[in-house]
């Protein structure tokens, strides 16, 4: 069953902690806020084009600003295909032990594709959408915009290594799957594959969530000031 759009954790931490629980390794607490964090990430450019967004004259809103109810529509609707689609990949992956995990990182890494495809030119439609609605949210639109050009190559970096992470948890699933319980006779555990298919698509969905945040952050603030 594909999910609803929901509010989450700005943090990503339902994603790590999954993912830690399938890697049998123990999330540790953060130590530094994200203030703290995003000091460490900038380069002096970064800066200096962030500080600019931030104090700077934001231009005059546009006359006639489109309706925001219009823009969350559009959201959703973008985000419930892309969940059908992780549902649907995840569905129709290989079942064959001996395939290997090859198979399921070509979907996985198809699927983050299609994500980043997908919600890069949605956040641009909603930063338009906010330029037109006031001075005040143009500003807020232009701050998004560098932040989505300073974290870009750090999310998609820190992304990158999620299919690696389930290859050693297709790994252990397979190695305890082919098996028998026990050292004896009995037959192998079939049900595996399928388990890693949830595994997999929960992933993958915890991704889409957090893929989403800036979406959503965009989507309050059109709310709290409506056209």
């Amino acid at each position: 069953m594909v999910r609803g759009p929901r509010r989450t954790d700005l943090t990503g931490l339902a994603l790590i902690r999954l993912l830690g629980r399938l890697t049998e390794v123990e999330v540790p607490g953060a130590k530094q806020g994200f203030a703290e964090r995003l000091s460490q990430w900038l380069g002096w450019v970064d800066a200096i084009a962030l500080s600019a967004a931030l104090n700077g004259t934001p231009a005059a809103a546009a006359p006639e600003a489109p309706a925001a109810g219009r823009e969350e529509a559009d959201c959703t609707a973008v985000r419930a295909a892309m969940a059908r689609a992780i549902v649907q990949a995840c569905a129709a992956a290989d079942d064959d032990p001996e395939a290997g995990f090859p198979a399921y990182r070509r979907r996985y890494l198809a699927r983050q594709q299609a994500m980043e495809a997908g919600i890069a030119p949605l956040r641009g439609r909603l930063r338009s959408a906010l330029g037109a609605r006031s001075p005040e949210l143009a500003r807020l639109a232009a701050v998004d915009a560098v932040m989505e050009q300073v974290l870009a190559v750090r999310e998609s970096s820190l992304l990158a290594t999620v299919p690696a992470m389930l290859a050693k948890h297709f790994e252990r699933l397979r190695q305890a799957g082919l098996a028998p319980e026990g050292g004896g006779e009995a037959p192998p555990d079939a049900a595996w594959p399928a388990r890693f298919r949830e595994d997999m698509q929960a992933v993958l969905l915890a991704e889409l969530d957090v893929r989403f945040q800036p979406i959503e952050g965009l989507l309050a603030a059109l709310r709290q000031q409506p056209a």
